[in-house]
């Protein structure tokens, strides 16, 4: 009977121990590098909407997001894109935007012009360099 009651007890105390350890447990936060490599309006959408719809899900404290644009899809992160008020409301909710500066210095010497990238808008030496990087650090990778 003695047995029988420390058993028991031992178990318990297991029970109890991983019950509280999974209470106190932080909550997985999700790491998420989505590209942006083409100048096509509705994959730019896409990619936008991605971000916002792991945003849901997960919660902006259990997420974290970056878009990378590079390329034709640097469109996207400058004052020339449809989407610029989505861009920079997004940039205030914590996902991040990154422009390639390799591309950025293509298309200015094309143009002629200054590329003009939106508020919260941050850039990289290389898109692509910047996308390995990410993966590289435990990003999960979309490219819509």
């Amino acid at each position: 009977m003695k047995k029988i009651l420390t058993f028991l007890f031992v178990g318990l105390i297991a029970f109890f121990t991983t019950l509280n350890a999974q209470e106190t447990a932080e909550p997985k936060v999700h790491k998420v590098v989505i590209q942006v490599s083409t100048d096509d309006m509705r994959t730019q959408k896409i990619a936008l909407n991605n971000a916002v719809n792991l945003q849901k899900l997960y919660g902006l404290d259990n997420v974290e997001i970056e878009i990378v644009a590079f390329g034709p899809g640097i469109t996207l992160l400058t004052d020339k894109s449809r989407q610029v008020k989505r861009v920079e409301s997004l940039a205030l909710q914590d996902i991040s935007f990154s422009a390639c500066l390799n591309s950025i210095e293509k298309l200015e010497s094309v143009s002629g012009s200054k590329v003009e990238l939106l508020e919260g808008v941050g850039t990289v030496r290389a898109g692509v360099a910047r996308i390995i990087e990410l993966q590289e650090d435990g990003y999960s990778y979309i490219r819509p």
